[in-house]
């Protein structure tokens, strides 16, 4: 008994983690996934680096 429920959990939480990961990989892309930098420079001469 609980077992069969302790093993419906671990697949519930499996097909989660894979339906999340498909959405974020083809369908939805969020600010913080898609590795983008900006595109300003910081710095007191613009160079990029911290000064």
């Amino acid at each position: 008994m609980i077992m069969e429920l302790l093993q419906e959990i671990l697949v519930l939480i499996t097909f989660l983690i894979s339906t999340g990961y498909l959405i974020t990989k083809f369908v939805w892309k969020p600010a913080f996934l898609s590795g983008k930098k900006k595109d300003t420079v910081c710095g007191v001469s613009g160079c990029g680096c911290d000064d």
